[in-house]
């Protein structure tokens, strides 16, 4: 089977249950299983080193997984309008990957979390393409034949999956997240079906 990569960082749950989603959006598409991972919280003074592994919830993420992922799905909290640091710390030490081309021509989406309806969820989803488009994948979104991109009332964009989490965390995803989440992680691991052939 091949795999598509669902990296991300969460804090409150609220991202880690969004990959949850996208995952079971992939595990729809015969042929294709998810990989779910994310990224070890940083700090500007480390005091004690994280454990290799997490308590519970996904593992962190290694390179490796980059290399032999046949797609990308990736996932951070909004942080004033841009990407979480513990996901921009990790992609920034993608160098030897970007030189060897590593994920040229891989379908990625994005995906994200916010407090309020107007936190970033946007700006945050743009810019976790950039370093996408520097690596060479191709970036995949939510089409407006999507109905619930009409309807939604809280998160869901075109850019990549969203969820309004509220200030305090107190949203869980709604019908039309969870759908939006879905149809994302559908859509990544049919493009990466047709890209492989047949």
């Amino acid at each position: 089977m091949a795999e598509i990569l669902v990296l991300y960082f969460s804090r409150s749950g609220h991202t880690a249950a969004m990959a949850r989603r996208i995952a079971r959006g992939i595990e729809e598409v015969p042929g294709m299983q998810a990989r779910l991972r994310t990224v070890p919280p940083v700090a500007a003074v480390i005091r004690v080193a994280e454990p290799p592994e997490p308590a519970d919830g996904a593992p962190y993420a290694r390179l490796d997984d980059l290399r032999e992922c046949a797609g990308l799905v990736l996932g951070s909290p909004t942080r004033f309008g841009t990407m979480a640091a513990p996901l921009k710390h990790f992609l920034d030490g993608t160098g030897q990957d970007w030189l060897a081309g590593t994920l040229v021509g891989k379908p990625a989406a994005v995906f994200t979390s916010t407090g309020t309806l107007h936190g970033g969820q946007e700006s945050t989803l743009l810019g976790m393409m950039l370093p996408l488009l520097h690596h060479g994948a191709l970036l995949v979104g939510l089409p407006f034949t999507q109905p619930e991109l009409n309807t939604t009332r809280s998160g869901g964009t075109p850019y990549g999956a969203s969820h309004l989490a509220g200030v305090q965390g107190e949203n869980d995803l709604d019908a039309t997240e969870a759908t939006l989440c879905r149809a994302l992680g559908r859509r990544v691991a049919q493009t990466a079906r047709l890209l492989a052939g047949p």
